[in-house]
């Protein structure tokens, strides 16, 4: 059997090569149109691929031989087999290689391989920020108009480029009111799972507001499970000079807003327990529920997993969250799974905290400053040789 590939602008261009090469017997194997990618990632014409075979009859002098041998037909049988055997199995090997060469690549190229070679580079740079593929998706789209669109005037840079994708996160942000303003109800409440850092965040925004608004504060707390969390928060208490109150059930609860109901801000710390727990969620819910003017926060650390911060927050959608405050920061150099909890979920954010020290280690959630922290750790140095292998592993 010999198999060739042919190739041609039109079906009938093909026909005409097979019958010249292979003759009228020629069976056709596969066939397939094709689009052959240019810059820009457009294409050209399509063109006609097609894979025939035709079987090769034995030549007569092999058949005049085994005449002229009655005398050992078992012993050419079998070596006229083994040869046969082989040269199939050559030919079928040689027919899957060329199938899975014609084989559509859809499922192992990537459409960013059809990209100029710098917006490859970017696309690895905002990979290796830890953003998902349908922030990347969305960057990358805009930044392939924003290149055709400049392309007949110069060549964007590297520099160019990463000016435009900051510019594009920075323009969603705002346009989804993706960050929180600054707080004007009475009561604010901070509630998260264990090892966030609520109660120091907290501590910050409460400070803030007394030494830099000149509000008259005080302090809640419910998570009466932890010894070290109350003390933790008397300290900082003492340390402002504002009042503290324990609630250790709902009417302990009701009866310290009351007695605070005089102050500007009323912060309330709340239990880290087990935000897997419902019936925890579910109790957190009937003590903040009592008609308050209430704003809550759901604290995560910017150090978790993207699926993480994902259950976290559908464990507490129950209690009508109004922002985000991302901690520890400067603790990770890749925040691009906060990115993508944000834009993906529509929540805004209200401060991003980074540090112990209290009230410094706090900052209000602007979307330049969200920006940097994305962006900053990580330069974009331009394209690289090995943008296309890091794009199909994508």
């Amino acid at each position: 059997m010999k198999v060739m590939k042919f190739t041609g602008s039109t079906m009938q261009d093909v026909m005409v090569q097979i019958r010249s090469e292979l003759g009228p017997d020629a069976v056709i194997l596969h066939s397939k149109s094709v689009q052959t990618p240019m810059y820009f990632g457009l294409f050209r014409k399509k063109t006609i691929e097609v894979i025939a075979a035709i079987d090769q009859e034995e030549k007569p002098a092999r058949i005049m031989e085994a005449e002229k041998k009655p005398e050992e037909p078992s012993r050419f049988i079998k070596s006229e087999e083994s040869a046969t055997a082989k040269q199939i199995l050559r030919e079928l090997h040689q027919v899957a290689g060329l199938l899975k060469e014609n084989t559509p690549k859809s499922e192992s190229l990537s459409k960013y391989d059809l990209y100029p070679e710098e917006l490859r580079s970017m696309f690895c740079h905002l990979r290796n920020l830890g953003l998902n593929t349908v922030v990347i998706d969305d960057i990358m789209e805009s930044l392939l108009k924003e290149w055709k669109r400049q392309f007949a005037i110069r060549e964007l840079t590297a520099a160019d480029l990463e000016r435009l994708a900051r510019k594009h996160v920075k323009d969603r942000l705002e346009a989804a009111h993706l960050t929180a303003d600054e707080s004007t109800r009475k009561y604010i409440a901070v509630m998260g799972p264990t090892g966030v850092g609520k109660t120091t965040t907290i501590a910050k925004i409460a400070a803030d507001y007394m030494l830099k608004k000149r509000r008259r504060v005080a302090f809640i707390t419910t998570d009466t499970y932890r010894v070290a969390a109350i003390e933790q928060l008397r300290t900082y208490a003492q340390i402002l000079g504002v009042p503290m109150e324990i609630a250790y059930n709902l009417e302990d609860f009701i009866q310290a807003a009351e007695r605070f109901a005089h102050y500007d801000h009323v912060f309330i710390d709340t239990a880290g327990r087990n935000f897997r727990n419902p019936v925890y969620v579910e109790e957190l819910k009937k003590m903040l529920d009592n008609n308050l003017n209430l704003e809550t926060y759901l604290v995560l650390a910017a150090t978790a997993k993207e699926e993480d911060m994902t259950k976290i927050y559908e464990q507490f959608e129950m209690m009508a969250v109004d922002g985000l405050i991302f901690t520890k920061t400067d603790e990770t150099e890749n925040l691009g799974g906060m990115i993508n909890f944000i834009m993906n979920h529509s929540i805004p954010v209200a401060y991003l905290a980074d540090g112990q020290d209290v009230p410094d280690d706090l900052q209000i959630a602007a979307p330049e400053i969200i920006i940097n922290k994305v962006f900053g750790g990580k330069e974009y140095a331009g394209s690289s040789r090995s943008a296309s292998k890091q794009i199909r592993r994508a």
